[in-house]
């Protein structure tokens, strides 16, 4: 995974303000930028900070599906490895479970303007995907009216190979940007294994404390996945070193290259109010 860190202070007393996350001993690297596309949708937005958010060793987003009434309770996204009780095992689907966690919510240019609070972990799981969804106390309508900020709508779609994307990072306030390079199979990391994941161009090099940004199309400003891995090292299969295993059962090692999982299949199983039903027409999350 792009581990989750054990807090900012902790980060910055061990390795130094702005230094790379725990357990990396390069420094950060910068946010990679892409050259212009000769072929760019000159009604595309730029994509900005505005809508995500920091967690404590993560990072995440507000995000609402489609059918999101205004005063519906606003969700925010992340990984299932970023949740506060720790990984979820093979197999275990959380649901429901009472949370009080915080969340700072960052404006366009990446400053902190408020603060989130979490009701409940309405979802999280690491099996065959790694997400968290998060219902706060606060509904999109009062978060646009105190702070003018708009949720991230997510994509209903899968997404394509060759689409341009941008991972905002809201725990280091940096972005990356690259392409989709395909899809996976199977990812397989220690004892998880996730489906048909995004694999992303080199370029998008993230790091610890990336996990749970929103992958966001460049073209759409919609979210089609969120953040979760990189294969660190070289190794394969094993923590930090996740390996694609195709049809056949081939595994390819791909050392450097990083990971997300799509959202489009969990945009069925959010009903009216927010609420997670993973009985819903549609819906294919795991079930507890």
């Amino acid at each position: 995974m792009n581990k989750p860190l054990v807090g900012a202070f902790l980060a910055a007393l061990l390795l130094g303000a702005g230094a790379a996350p725990v357990a990396q001993a390069a420094p950060a690297p910068q946010p990679q930028t892409r050259e212009a596309a000769p072929q760019a949708d000159p009604a595309a937005k730029a994509v900005t900070f505005a809508g995500t958010v920091a967690l404590s060793n993560c990072s995440g987003s507000v995000v609402r599906s489609p059918d999101a009434a205004p005063t519906d309770p606003a969700l925010v996204l992340s990984n299932g490895h970023c949740l506060e009780s720790g990984f979820p095992g093979p197999g275990e689907v959380v649901v429901d479970q009472p949370s009080s966690r915080t969340f700072t919510l960052l404006n366009a240019s990446g400053s902190g303007v408020g603060t989130l609070k979490a009701s409940k972990v309405a979802y999280g799981t690491m099996t065959d995907t790694d997400l968290s969804l998060y219902e706060t106390t606060s509904t999109y309508q009062q978060i646009e009216d105190s702070y003018g900020i708009q949720a991230l709508e997510l994509e209903t779609a899968h997404p394509t190979a060759g689409t341009a994307i941008t991972v905002a990072s809201g725990y280091w306030k940096r972005t990356y940007s690259c392409d989709i390079d395909g899809f996976v199979h199977q990812l397989k990391e220690g004892r998880w294994t996730w489906k048909d994941s995004v694999r992303y161009t080199p370029e998008c090099r993230t790091i610890g404390g990336t996990s749970g940004s929103p992958v966001i199309d460049d073209a759409t400003g919609k979210v089609v996945a969120v953040n979760n891995t990189g294969n660190e090292s070289g190794q394969e299969c094993t923590d930090n070193n996740p390996c694609e295993v195709d049809e056949n059962g081939e595994v390819t090692v791909r050392e450097g290259i990083n990971y997300a999982q799509q959202t489009y299949t969990m945009v069925p199983c959010i009903g009216a109010g927010s609420k997670i039903d993973l009985d819903r027409e549609g819906c294919a999350l795991p079930k507890p």
